[in-house]
């Protein structure tokens, strides 16, 4: 009983934290009078909370340091925003509206993701970069999407033994007409063209589709390889015929490759974005999620849905959803 009384008193709280906050947002509009929204400039309160890192000699000056680990992926939740991608978006954002922040270091954990994630990701940082330096740092694995973002950034580091590379895109899907034969299941679909259920697991694709479907990878690769040729000032041709045909690579390689300007260890990613800041002696924070209210009560509502019990063989974050389009290492194809 005590648990629930303070659960409801932390509610009442700020429910009414809420109403208060709203109450001076329509006061400040009506200020305005008859100009509305349209008069009014909201400022976005600072939603990420940063940890300090590394103790700076000048106070009047910062590197932030903005993680990004796991899948990159609109379905992958994320802690503040609705998605893992706004998110990022998000810590972007309040790097750039900070004026004491004079440099950013992306610390990167990723394997890839979907290609549109990653492309949304890459033009968020391109954005970034064109007003403060970025450098992007990889730790065990940046590779594929990843990589794809990264391109958008001022300066890219690793550690030798980083995975990274992977410059390719696939599609996947499963065929399972031969077991619908086993155990006497048929599928009976009605189209309206005859590309309809190209990606049908029912039936084996025809050469026509095949076709189309590749035709749609190497249209997405086209882009990847020029993105890549064009941030690392690198010929294509040499590109397509070298490291751009899917494979990983270990930091060493890459270096020797010309896809990443510099290998080290995180400390030195934070001393290169202090040196293009021109402030070497900024203190370093990392930017970690600072939950708001609306955030609690999603997940205090969830929490009373009850729970359930998931066993997968694969992660979930891993898992390739037929007609996709992903930028991802070959050890993550089925």
């Amino acid at each position: 009983m005590k648990k629930s009384g303070c659960l409801l008193v932390f509610l009442l709280v700020a429910v009414c934290a809420s109403m208060l906050l709203n109450l001076g947002l329509l006061a400040a509009v009506g200020a305005k009078g008859a100009g509305g929204l349209a008069g009014v400039k909201v400022l976005r309160p600072k939603v990420f909370e940063e940890r300090v890192l590394v103790d700076g000699t000048d106070s009047s000056a910062k590197v932030a340091v903005i993680p990004l680990d796991g899948v990159i992926s609109f379905g992958e939740k994320g802690s503040l925003g609705d998605s893992m991608v706004e998110d990022f978006k998000d810590a972007l954002q309040q790097a750039e509206n900070d004026k004491q922040v004079r440099a950013v270091v992306l610390q990167v954990d990723s394997p890839g993701g979907e290609i549109t994630a990653s492309d949304v990701l890459y033009d968020a940082i391109c954005r970034l970069a064109r007003h403060k330096p970025v450098v992007v740092y990889f730790n065990s694995l940046g590779a594929s999407g990843a990589y794809y973002a990264a391109c958008g950034a001022n300066w890219i580091m690793c550690n030798d033994t980083t995975f990274t590379g992977s410059i390719g895109v696939i599609i996947s899907t499963l065929n399972y007409r031969d077991l619908f034969g086993k155990i006497g299941l048929e599928s009976v679909v009605f189209k309206s063209g005859k590309f309809k259920d190209m990606l049908s697991g029912t039936r084996v694709m025809t050469p026509e589709e095949q076709a189309y479907i590749q035709g749609i990878v190497m249209q997405s690769y086209d882009r990847f390889v020029g993105i890549v040729a064009r941030s690392r000032k690198l010929d294509e041709k040499s590109l397509r015929e070298g490291p751009a045909d899917g494979r990983i690579l270990t930091g060493t390689d890459a270096f020797a490759n010309k896809l990443v300007d510099e290998l080290g260890y995180i400390e030195n990613a934070f001393d290169k974005a202090a040196e293009l800041g021109g402030v070497p002696g900024a203190e370093v924070v990392r930017y970690e999620r600072n939950y708001s209210f609306d955030k609690f009560f999603r997940m205090f509502g969830e929490s009373r849905a009850g729970a359930k019990l998931e066993i997968d063989v694969f992660p979930r974050s891993v898992r390739l959803e037929p007609g996709r389009v992903y930028l991802l290492p070959p050890f993550f194809a089925p």
